[in-house]
C-alpha cells in the first residue's frame, strides 16, 4: 500500500482543483423564469467570441422563443435508450467527453436519469464531465435544493423529488439568479410561455399563486447571496483569530426528526461555508443486535443524506448521549452544536440524564454555542 504524504496530497489536491472544469449555475425561483433561454444567449455570444462551445442538453419545454434559440449552435447528439417500450433520449456524457468543447450547457441539473444509466443524477454526469477538465453551464430551480426541500413543502404543500445535494451548488464557481417578479411569471404563464393551455389555469391555483412565487423567490435571492458570501468568505484572507465555524448535528434513529435536524444544520453550515459533522450516539438499547430493522434503514439513509449534503458522520457506542456529544465536540473543535426540539427522542433521554446541566456548563465553559432546532 501506498504511504500517504500529506503536503503532497495537499499538492496533489491542488493540482486536481486547477485541472477541473469551471461550473456555472443559472438559478430560478421557478420554471419559466428563463434559465434556459439565458444560457442559450450565453452560449451564442461565446459562439460569436471564438469559444468552443456546445449544446449537451437543452429542454426547451415546446417554448418556441427558447427553441428558436438553437439555431446556429453545435449540438452534440443524445444517447438513446430504450426503457419500458419507448425510446427516450439523455445526456451522453461519453460523447461530451470524447468532444473535449471548451465549454458545454447541460440542463435540468436535478433531472433522474434512466434506469441502466451509468448515472443516476444528471448532476453526477456533470461532476465527472467537470472532472475531466471541460467548463459546465447549467442551471437548477430553487426547490430542487436538497437542504430546502422542507421548506418548499411548507411553501407550496408539494414534496419535490428531484433534488441536488448541496454539495453541487457550493462546487459552483458561479451562481447567477434568474429572477423575475411574481407579475411577470404569472403574466408569462396566462401567455402561454410556461405551460401548454390546457395546464395554465391548474398551475395558477396551485403552484403558480403569488405568495408561493414571492417565498420561492426570496428563497432563490438568500441562496445566491449566501453563495456571493461564501466565495468572499474563500476567496479574501480571514482576519486573524476570527472565529471558524463547525456545526454538529445530534440525531437520534427517529427518521422524521433527524431529516429536520440534517437539512438544517447543513443550511447553517452552507451559510457559514463551515465544516460540519453529524453525530448519533447508538446506546445499548439501539446496540447492532436489538435495533430493529426500519431504524437501521432510517439510520444508514440518513447517514448517506448527510454525507451527501457535506456532513462528516461519528458514530459512537456510549450508554451517556451528553458525554459523548460533549467528548466529540470537544475533539472536532465544533462551536456549535444543534438538536432537534423537546419533544424529539434524542433531547428526552438527555434531559432525562442529570448531566444535562454539566452539558449545559461545559458549553458555556467552552464557547460552544446550543441551537435548539425547530
Amino acid at each position: 500500500m501506498a504511504e500517504t504524504n500529506p503536503g503532497a496530497q495537499h499538492f496533489l489536491d491542488l493540482i486536481k482543483k486547477s485541472r477541473r472544469g469551471k461550473f456555472k449555475i443559472y438559478i430560478g425561483m421557478s420554471a419559466g423564469v428563463g434559465k434556459t433561454y439565458r444560457m442559450l444567449q450565453e452560449a451564442h455570444t461565446l459562439l460569436r467570441n471564438g469559444i468552443d462551445v456546445k449544446i449537451g442538453f437543452i429542454e426547451t419545454h415546446n417554448r418556441q422563443e427558447t427553441h428558436d434559440l438553437l439555431d446556429g449552435l453545435p449540438i452534440i447528439p443524445r444517447r438513446k435508450l430504450f426503457y419500458k417500450g419507448k425510446e427516450l433520449e439523455e445526456l451522453d456524457v461519453q460523447a461530451v467527453i470524447s468532444l473535449r468543447p471548451e465549454i458545454v450547457v447541460i440542463d435540468e441539473l436535478a433531472h433522474t436519469n434512466i434506469e441502466g444509466s451509468q448515472n443516476g443524477k444528471r448532476w453526477q454526469d456533470v461532476m465527472e464531465i467537470l472532472d475531466s477538465g471541460i467548463n459546465v453551464i447549467s442551471a437548477v430551480n430553487i426547490q430542487h435544493i436538497e437542504s430546502l426541500n422542507e421548506e418548499v413543502k411548507q411553501i407550496t404543500g408539494v414534496e419535490v423529488r428531484e433534488r441536488i445535494p448541496d454539495s453541487v451548488l457550493a462546487a459552483a464557481d458561479e451562481v447567477v439568479n434568474i429572477d423575475l417578479t411574481a407579475d411577470e411569471l404569472i403574466t408569462r404563464l396566462k401567455e402561454g410561455k410556461i405551460y401548454r393551455p390546457d395546464k395554465i389555469q391548474t398551475a395558477l391555483t396551485n403552484f403558480f399563486r403569488s405568495d408561493h412565487i414571492l417565498q420561492l423567490r426570496e428563497l432563490a435571492l438568500k441562496e445566491v447571496a449566501s453563495q456571493v458570501e461564501r466565495k468572499v468568505d474563500t476567496e479574501v484572507p480571514k482576519v486573524s483569530g476570527q472565529r471558524r465555524e463547525r456545526f454538529l448535528a445530534c440525531i437520534s434513529s427517529n427518521e422524521t426528526t433527524a431529516k429536520h435536524v440534517i437539512r438544517k444544520t447543513a443550511r447553517l453550515a452552507s451559510y457559514y461555508n463551515s465544516k460540519w459533522i453529524l453525530l448519533y450516539v447508538q446506546t445499548p438499547r439501539e446496540s447492532r443486535d436489538r435495533i430493529p430493522l426500519d431504524k437501521q434503514r432510517h439510520l444508514i439513509n440518513n447517514f448517506k443524506l448527510a454525507t451527501e449534503m457535506g456532513a462528516e458522520v461519528v458514530r459512537v457506542s456510549s450508554p451517556n448521549i451528553s458525554r459523548a456529544i460533549i467528548e466529540t465536540a470537544e475533539q472536532k473543535q465544533v462551536t456549535t452544536i444543534c438538536i432537534g426540539k423537546p419533544h424529539i427522542t434524542l433531547l428526552r433521554v438527555i434531559l432525562a440524564t442529570n448531566l444535562f446541566n454539566n452539558l449545559l456548563k461545559k458549553l458555556t465553559s467552552s464557547d460552544i454555542d446550543l441551537v435548539i432546532l425547530s
